[in-house]
């Protein structure tokens, strides 16, 4: 679990980021899942966008996407999702204690 220390340290980092994957009208496919899953091998921080066209909350996206893919959800603005996961070959981010 994240404290929210972590989850404020996260949040900033995520702030300069541009989102890497854009869920659209299709919503979560396997193949977003997957290709979430695989980007969580090179970074542990994700941000993702949620289109207009999209029927389903952002916050029920994020909460579909950080179980499927082992990670957690950092926060879910508007319609933003910032998702981490630590990395165990790969790791970048040191968490505040």
């Amino acid at each position: 679990m994240m404290t929210s220390k972590q989850r404020a340290y996260l949040k900033s980092l995520a702030s300069t980021m541009e989102p890497v994957f854009q869920i659209g009208k299709s919503s979560l496919t396997p193949e977003i899942t997957e290709a979430v899953s695989e980007a969580f091998r090179t970074r542990e921080l994700l941000k993702v966008a949620v289109l207009k066209n999209c029927a389903d909350e952002p916050a029920a996206i994020a909460s579909m996407l950080a179980e499927r893919t082992h990670s957690q959800v950092v926060q879910v603005i508007g319609k933003k999702i910032v998702l981490y996961k630590e990395s165990k070959d790969n790791k970048k981010i040191i968490l505040p204690q």
